[in-house]
């Protein structure tokens, strides 16, 4: 599924749309290449697991930062460097959740290695502590790479596992729960073009 690509329209405007595969180190591949054809605007859209309570299923994540809990990040900056989004490009993507009266939340996500490492639970636990929102495992890297690259940057995660849900219980239970995930991830894409457009057009 990586790098897989399509490039069309949306209300005027020419986007592309392209799968990078699983954790940082293959999303910035795709940062890069792309930013040298001269994209300057990248949005993900994705999936994470809640962090709070309060999260529903399909609930959408707008990232404000992320945690850089992953390689890829700190390969190209110190750690002390912030991952944070593109102001303006957030700001369009909650106008447009507002409009469209969309469950969201803003905040701070945690971008790891591993659903899998033994000491999941507490880890997120400890950053669930902390007012963390969701758990990804790109962002950190989108918008470390993004920033050092000149290139505005947001995330959206359709959130598809509740908080305290075993990932391996939620992942086979996805069928039973498509419905509410679906429909996150059509809003998700739907706020990203729609954000994409109105920077473009700067409306």
């Amino acid at each position: 599924r990586e790098f897989r690509s399509i490039s069309g329209y949306y209300k005027g405007v020419k986007v592309i749309a392209i799968s990078t595969g699983i954790g940082g180190s293959s999303a910035s591949i795709a940062i890069e290449e792309l930013k040298h054809i001269g994209v300057d605007t990248m949005i993900r859209i994705g999936s994470c697991g809640a962090l709070q309570k309060n999260i529903q299923l399909g609930d959408l994540i707008f990232a404000v930062g992320a945690v850089r809990d992953e390689g890829t990040s700190k390969a190209y900056a110190d750690i002390r460097y912030p991952a944070v989004a593109d102001t303006e490009f957030l700001l369009k993507c909650i106008e447009t959740a507002k409009e469209n009266h969309w469950n969201y939340h803003t905040g701070i996500v945690h971008s790891h290695e591993s659903f899998y490492i033994d000491t999941n639970a507490e880890e997120e636990k400890k950053w669930s502590a902390m007012g963390v929102l969701g758990a990804d495992m790109e962002t950190a890297a989108l918008f470390t790479v993004g920033r050092l690259r000149n290139i505005r940057t947001m995330s959206i995660l359709n959130n598809v596992v509740l908080y305290g849900q075993d990932t391996a219980d939620a992942i086979g239970n996805y069928a039973d729960q498509a419905a509410k995930t679906m429909e996150g991830e059509r809003r998700e894409i739907l706020t990203a073009l729609e954000a994409i457009y109105k920077l473009e057009k700067n409306v």
